[in-house]
């Protein structure tokens, strides 16, 4: 992601912060967001340093997947701003941000259920990258997608559902990866699996944003957690320090 494309988007910029040794490469500064009348997002002041896991954590309604939203540019941020490299991208559509960098996985993993797994894959080679390249990064990530290859995505388990979503994701080869509600309908064990891949991705270099209502899974991986309630970032610390000071009810029970 060069300045020259954010150029592309906006020629709007803000100064860079006093000098912290690792520069979020995506930063929400005060910002509100509404469906219609309705303002779901009331202030958020977020940030996600390069190449770390944050978890954004709260009951269903608290504003997390429509802080996705506002991200990705499927809706627009009322008020305040978005930063994405130290540059303000309000405006973008989900076109362009995707162009520059910014990948969802959205709640429900959304393959294309009537192809097949190759298929899927294939379909992603527009960034660059050959199908041969796609599939030899996917396979030695999802061993359990190769014997697969040739299934139809709706056929697969949802968990290796959510490993396709997840490799389709990658090949894009995002700076910033959204992920919500990863684990939605998956057994525990299945979940541990993918947030293990989730923290590999880190080490990579990703940046990744993940929205989770169930806690416990995530924070084992995150480097920071936020928990949002009622459209506004309530406390932001170390997995550690969110386990320790808020409740189980807080959570919505996700930390059982």
């Amino acid at each position: 992601m060069t300045p020259s494309e954010l150029d592309l988007v906006t020629a709007e910029s803000e100064p860079a912060a006093s000098a912290p040794e690792r520069e979020p490469i995506l930063e929400l500064r005060a910002v509100r967001a509404a469906y219609g009348r309705i303002e779901v997002l009331r202030g958020v002041d977020l940030a996600v340093p390069e190449g770390s896991v944050v978890a954004l954590l709260g009951r269903n309604g608290a504003g997390k997947t429509t802080t996705l939203n506002v991200i990705s540019g499927q809706l627009p941020a009322s008020h305040g701003s978005v930063m994405l490299a130290g540059r303000r991208v309000n405006g973008a559509s989900a076109d362009q941000l995707a162009r520059l960098g910014v990948c969802t996985v959205p709640e429900g993993r959304g393959v294309f259920p009537n192809l097949t797994v190759h298929e899927n894959l294939r379909l992603f080679t527009y960034c660059g990258i050959t199908v041969d390249e796609v599939e030899a990064a996917t396979f030695a990530r999802f061993p359990k997608l190769e014997p697969r290859r040739r299934q139809l995505a709706g056929t697969l388990s949802g968990g290796e559902q959510q490993m396709l979503a997840l490799a389709r994701a990658l090949a894009t080869r995002p700076a910033v990866l959204l992920l919500d509600e990863l684990s939605m309908g998956l057994a525990p064990i299945v979940v541990e699996e993918l947030y293990a891949q989730v923290a590999k991705i880190a080490t990579e270099g990703i940046s990744v944003l993940v929205v989770e209502q169930f806690a416990r899974t995530v924070l084992a991986v995150a480097d920071l957690a936020a928990v949002m309630h009622h459209g506004t970032i309530h406390h932001v610390g170390t997995p550690g320090a969110v386990m320790d000071q808020l409740s189980d009810a807080y959570l919505g029970g996700g930390l059982s």
